[in-house]
């Protein structure tokens, strides 16, 4: 029987990391914007092979863990009237279908609402939207976010928009502070907004508007804002995350 014949070298691979790689791309009017976290040290010549890879591929941006390895034009996105510059690894909705639904839902809530409001995480299209319309109160615990809002409120025609980083787990707007909005929209991560509500049901805002990826923990918050008197008057599904369990849903509540 004859030998088999050894084997040649095996190609060179990456070595493999610790952690997983994690790779965000967001569709911007400017191209493909991409950042990549994980990836554990790298080389100068390793740097200089991804900005390669960026140029082959034409795309608008690539950043690692947040800093530019390679950038032809500006990763933009249009919310309203504002034209949008993304931060690295900005947090958007997962489809811009998805987004559109949201969106639209908010500001069908909100649209007689003509004073200050406040909206909590990154609701941006419907934020930039409403601004069109009313004062805006924003709040957010990513600086990079609140950065972007603040250079898309110098767009002409927007109403003023204050935007502040604040982390509303550990500081909510309280009462008095809630007490002069005519409206409030929070789009809370998935453990929901459980600190938050509780100043919201003391409050005398007369529309709420939450927007939820977790119907357990919008349950537990639409609870705690029931029992501080509002009633809630609408709830609609927005199943942008296809072939899986996850939903979005919008809801409303009065006083």
């Amino acid at each position: 029987m004859a030998r088999s014949k050894p084997p040649g070298p095996s190609p060179r691979r990456s070595r493999p990391e610790r952690k997983p790689l994690d790779i965000q791309v967001t569709a911007t009017e400017a191209g493909l914007d991409v950042d990549v976290r994980g990836s554990g040290p790298l080389t100068s010549a390793r740097m200089t092979e991804l900005a390669r890879l960026a140029e082959t591929h034409r795309l608008a941006r690539l950043t690692r863990h947040g800093e530019t390895v390679a950038q032809r034009a500006l990763p933009t996105v249009t919310m309203g009237r504002a034209r949008v510059v993304l931060p690295p690894g900005a947090f958007l909705q997962a489809t811009a279908a998805g987004e559109a639904a949201l969106a639209a839902l908010v500001l069908e809530h909100v649209r007689r609402q003509k004073a200050s409001a406040i909206c909590s995480r990154a609701l941006g299209r419907s934020r930039c939207g409403w601004a069109e319309r009313a004062k805006i109160m924003a709040a957010d615990q990513d600086q990079d976010a609140i950065t972007a809002l603040q250079d898309a409120a110098k767009t002409p025609r927007l109403k003023p928009i204050t935007a502040e980083r604040r982390d509303l787990f550990a500081r909510p707007f309280i009462t008095k502070e809630l007490a002069r909005l005519d409206a409030v929209v929070f789009d809370p991560p998935r453990q929901g907004a459980q600190m938050q509500a509780r100043e919201l049901a003391a409050s005398p805002v007369p529309i709420l508007v939450a927007v939820s990826c977790n119907p357990l923990t919008f349950a537990r918050d639409a609870r705690i804002l029931a029992d501080g008197g509002y009633r809630l008057t609408r709830v609609t599904p927005v199943d942008q995350f296809l072939y899986s369990a996850h939903v979005e849903l919008v809801a409303r509540f009065e006083k």
